[in-house]
């Protein structure tokens, strides 16, 4: 069994998962809570914290239009209640298609579907339905050309697993057999992946201090302390690993060869109930913080060290449930602390530029505040200067844009303004224009950030410097805004300068800048 694991590991190395070469942490996204941030907003929240791939609970039209041309990797998902009618009729299956994919390729980069939330084993239908609807959807796919570029799968929890522990003896519900060996043909046969929801929280709770806490947050445990499985000695460094383990056991057990696994859900809860005490946003923040360390190592479990442990933290936004996993506020700002950045999968970009379409007022609103309370120096832009021509206001905000992030982005500066900005690698400079980040830049992409105004060369202080887009700064307005953000998230008094500035800048760029109180939302899903 372990020989055959391990060749198995080999041979997946050099097929499936062509699309996934590099190790990622992505993020879960459910459209559906109230008083969520724009679509655009999210999605530049996603380009700032450097997500290249996330998974939609449905197939939301306004997130999909913006995700575009942002080269973030998106799945996609079938409800529960549109599996049925999916499984029963191929047409069905083709109209779903053609709305809710063809119609948005290739612009947004959707690379999977998720049929159905957990089907199986909850669901009377699942048996007669889910592996139909995966078999139709996949056969419209290959009638739009489209099969080569996504993936068809069904996410399946730890509950399908009686026993995970100790891994190499998991197997399956035998009560799900056939349906299981039928979905694990399916992903054979179309060279997808196993969708895994796991989550180490439930496990350490339902341990009852079996396992301690340690093992759940990717934390070494001292050798007297540490798991290993009795038969194959391997030795387990967290609980994630011996569930993805148990899976791929699990699955070996019905004779097929490695299909490799994705976790599309995981994650610690930063909030619960009154017996929850471990579910808070300390844990939460090791947690996804030791997990994102852990994908981006480019090794997977002990029994497949070659495939990667590629996982979407469930979820991108706090809700009122109990517990509670959000990692954003719904305002936009940051629970707790989070990079995913780090690798080669996870994007970096070295630029913040104005997005391509981005309404003009939003970004006129963007380029004031830049150059007014943003401290960017924007002399480069003026009549008569190297960055002033084009004389529009996309060219003018990106480089606003790109001189506060470069400055600020160490303290907390980030690349959103009002969803009106996205990140690239791509250099923006041109002719004598050169943006800061560059090569040729002075100030350089490793500068230390400055935290007092950028001094403009022989013009006057920001707050008093008309733009040539026309537009002066208003240190009334600047006031009245700060007025309305303190009131928004509390008092500030007690935290430092820098996580006050870290503070009202989240809150400052959460909604789109235009038309009145920069609290009021217009752009929800």
């Amino acid at each position: 069994m372990r020989l055959k694991l391990w060749l198995g590991s080999l041979l997946v190395t050099f097929a499936s998962l062509s699309n996934a070469i590099d190790a990622f942490v992505g993020i879960n996204i459910d459209t559906n809570q109230s008083n969520l941030p724009s679509p655009e907003l999210v999605v530049g929240i996603l380009r700032t914290h450097h997500v290249t791939h996330v998974r939609l609970f449905d197939t939301n039209a306004r997130l999909l239009s913006a995700l575009s041309d942002t080269g973030i990797e998106v799945m996609i998902s079938v409800t529960n209640g549109e599996v049925l009618g999916i499984g029963e009729s191929p047409s069905n299956a083709a109209s779903w298609v053609n709305t809710h994919v063809a119609a948005f390729k290739p612009a947004t980069n959707i690379t999977a579907i998720a049929v159905g939330s957990e089907f199986l084993p909850s669901n009377p239908n699942a048996a007669i339905a889910l592996v139909p609807a995966m078999t139709n959807l996949y056969k419209a796919l290959v009638a739009s050309n489209l099969n080569d570029q996504i993936k068809v799968s069904t996410p399946l929890s730890m509950d399908m697993i009686s026993k995970p522990f100790p891994p190499s003896t998991a197997t399956f519900n035998i009560s799900l057999n056939s349906t299981i060996y039928e979905i694990l043909d399916f992903l054979k046969e179309t060279n997808s992946f196993y969708m895994l929801n796991a989550f180490p929280y439930d496990s350490y709770v339902q341990s009852n201090g079996i396992f301690p806490i340690q093992y759940a947050f990717f934390q070494p445990l001292p050798v007297v302390k540490q798991i290993v499985d009795p038969n194959t000695l391997f030795h387990y460094e967290s609980m994630l690993d011996a569930m993805v383990d148990a899976t791929y056991y699990s699955i070996s057990a019905y004779n097929f060869s490695v299909i490799p696994i994705v976790v599309t859900e995981t994650g610690w809860p930063g909030s619960g109930g009154a017996n929850e005490s471990d579910a808070t946003v300390e844990n939460a923040e090791t947690f996804n913080n030791n997990l994102i360390k852990r994908v981006l190592s480019g090794s997977g479990p002990p029994s497949q060290p070659a495939v990667l442990l590629n996982s979407y933290i469930y979820e991108m936004f706090d809700d009122d449930k109990k517990p509670s996993y959000g990692v954003f506020f719904r305002n936009g700002s940051s629970v707790y602390d989070l990079d995913f950045g780090g690798s080669t999968g996870n994007f970096s970009g070295g630029f913040c530029v104005a997005r391509k379409g981005a309404d003009p007022a939003s970004l006129q609103g963007g380029l004031n505040w830049a150059c007014g309370p943003g401290q960017a120096n924007c002399t480069a832009i003026q009549s008569g200067q190297p960055c002033y021509l084009p004389d529009t206001v996309q060219n003018h905000a990106s480089y606003a844009y790109n001189d506060y992030y470069q400055r600020k982005r160490r303290v907390g500066g980030t690349c959103v303004f009002g969803g009106t900005a996205v990140l690239t690698n791509v250099n923006p400079s041109y002719g004598s224009c050169t943006f800061i980040g560059s090569s040729n830049s002075s100030a350089g992409g490793v500068s230390s950030p400055t935290l007092g105004p950028a001094a403009p060369t022989g013009s006057a202080s920001p707050q008093h410097r008309v733009l040539e887009t026309g537009v002066k700064y208003n240190r009334a307005r600047d006031v009245e805004i700060r007025s309305g953000l303190r009131k928004h998230v509390g008092k500030l008094v007690n935290l430092t300068a820098n996580e006050q500035l870290r503070s009202w800048l989240m809150l400052y760029q959460e909604p789109r800048l235009v038309n009145g109180s920069v609290l009021d939302h217009k752009d929800r899903f």
